[in-house]
């Protein structure tokens, strides 16, 4: 099994809005519209703020995810744009991602880490659940969305 390489990006970088655009045709197709409109800002995926990560396998760009500072407290990250290329699947390329993600939040001061989900995506959900996330009051650009599921835990 080929190793998984994790590098930190700009958010606006082209490798980023590359999977950040493959991203949200995945969920446009699970969900209709754009996939996602949740207002989100370069700027609040810079350190020390957040950070944006991808994942590399083979030297390929196959997934990513990111977190942004959330609330006034500044201990609350926010998990955003979590995915997988289709032909990386079933190989950690999440679960390592997601572990990169939740280390970075933490060495930047985050205590908790929230995420807002859709019910369409039931692999994503399987994996929250699976590495301690449980469900929240939804919060955020979703909250009110009949399909939205809301997920925390503690870092």
């Amino acid at each position: 099994m080929s190793e998984i390489e994790i590098q930190v990006v700009r958010y606006d970088s082209p490798v980023a809005q590359r999977l950040v655009t493959a991203a949200l045709a995945d969920l446009g197709a699970r969900y209709g519209g754009p996939g996602d409109e949740t207002p989100v800002d370069v700027a609040e995926f810079e350190p020390p703020a957040g950070a944006f990560l991808v994942a590399y396998l083979d030297g390929q760009p196959v997934g990513c995810g990111g977190w942004r500072s959330h609330g006034e407290g500044g201990d609350t990250a926010e998990l955003k744009r979590m995915y997988t290329a289709e032909a990386a699947r079933g190989r950690g390329v999440a679960r390592t991602v997601l572990a990169a993600v939740e280390q970075s939040a933490r060495d930047h001061g985050r205590n908790r880490i929230i995420l807002e989900c859709g019910n369409k995506q039931p692999e994503a959900i399987a994996m929250y659940r699976s590495g301690g996330y449980q469900r929240i009051e939804n919060f955020g650009f979703y909250r009110d969305a009949p399909d939205c599921v809301s997920f925390g835990r503690s870092l």
